[in-house]
């Protein structure tokens, strides 16, 4: 099952797949209340799901399916190559993890891999994925990333944040858009939340 909610991508990657000996399309999609509707319905052994669907939390959605549906196994495409994004997929449950303007040849070996039940990430990534450890937290985030996380929880505005950790306004908005696409939240309640169950706000 493909789902994405760019119609000419879809389309693309569909002739891509159709190509391929041994797999079918059962289903598209082109938002995520759709993605849930189909997976129910169709039950693919695959789903192929666009990380940046813009009408709700990819990221919740993968975590929800795999609770609820755990025969379906999912890849994730991506534009963002930054390795901190395959971490989180594959944390929430995808099994793999594909560059969109490498998907021509990355998207086939993927869904062969998650269909045997085995982990794929891209080759530019995999690497990169494993090195993750030495600079980012078990979460994703990067230090200076859970030092503004814990900021934005305790209710600190933009100006203040940047004042207490000498950063612009602007690098401060730029490290809160990175904390909500890579925690997959889109609320400061969320974030709270989140703060306060990983005791960010202790001490």
């Amino acid at each position: 099952m493909l789902a994405d909610d760019h119609t000419l991508m879809r389309r693309s990657l569909r002739r891509l797949l159709d190509d391929e000996e041994g797999m079918e399309v059962v289903a598209e999609a082109n938002d995520l209340s759709a993605v849930a509707r189909h997976v129910h319905g169709h039950l693919p052994h695959v789903l192929v799901l666009d990380l940046g669907m813009h009408n709700g939390t990819s990221l919740e959605t993968i975590r929800r399916l795999r609770a609820q549906v755990p025969d379906t196994q999912i890849v994730v495409m991506s534009m963002e190559d930054d390795p901190a994004f395959a971490r989180r997929a594959l944390e929430a449950g995808a099994v793999g993890f594909v560059l969109k303007e490498m998907a021509d040849s990355e998207l086939p070996e993927g869904i062969r891999s998650a269909a045997r039940g085995a982990e794929f990430v891209s080759p530019r990534l995999s690497m990169r994925l494993k090195s993750l450890s030495g600079s980012f937290t078990e979460d994703g985030l990067s230090a200076r990333e859970v030092e503004v996380l814990r900021l934005i929880a305790l209710g600190y505005t933009t100006v203040e944040i940047g004042e207490e950790l000498h950063l612009s306004p602007r690098t401060v908005e730029t490290h809160r858009a990175r904390i909500h696409r890579k925690l997959g939240f889109r609320t400061r309640a969320e974030l709270v939340r989140y703060a306060l169950s990983r005791g960010l706000l202790t001490g």
